[in-house]
């Protein structure tokens, strides 16, 4: 029984020092290029807008102005979310059900944003009706150089 498990191992152990040669040798890793900090700085920096959108008369507060303060906070949190958004990417997860071969009227849907937006600044925050708005504005040099100063490039 020690013999079979030595090897075993041994066998297992080959296989893998054997794959490893077969993937180090693949061409894709050749078409890719690095700096020394792995990072190449791009050429343009584009400059990335998001607005995001809060109803006033559904937000909480005993009074108008207490009401459209927190608009004014909910608008500036959707608009962060629309810009990490396009920072960071969106997950989505959407599934549907079937049974019997048919597709259900049970399909769902989920998003997910999670990140950090670091430089962005408000343009503009206002009223259109019983709505307040926030648009803000992210230069991705900002970004650029916040990594950059923090030696994370």
């Amino acid at each position: 029984m020690r013999m079979f498990t030595k090897v075993l191992a041994f066998s297992g152990a080959l296989l893998l020092l054997s794959g490893c040669q077969a993937l180090s040798s693949t061409s894709f890793t050749r078409d890719l290029a690095y700096t020394d900090t792995g990072v190449h700085r791009p050429d343009e920096f584009p400059i990335l807008h998001a607005t995001g959108y809060a109803v006033i008369s559904r937000q909480p507060g005993r009074t108008e102005a207490e009401r459209e303060i927190m608009a004014m906070r909910a608008s500036k949190v959707d608009a962060y979310r629309e810009l990490t958004e396009q920072v960071n990417g969106l997950y989505l997860k959407a599934t549907t059900t079937v049974s019997g071969n048919t597709a259900q009227a049970r399909d769902s849907v989920r998003s997910e944003v999670e990140g950090y937006v670091h430089g962005a600044r408000v343009i503009r925050q206002y009223p259109v009706g019983d709505t307040y708005a926030t648009e803000l504005e992210l230069d991705t040099k900002i970004i650029y150089d916040l990594y950059d100063i923090r030696g994370a490039l």
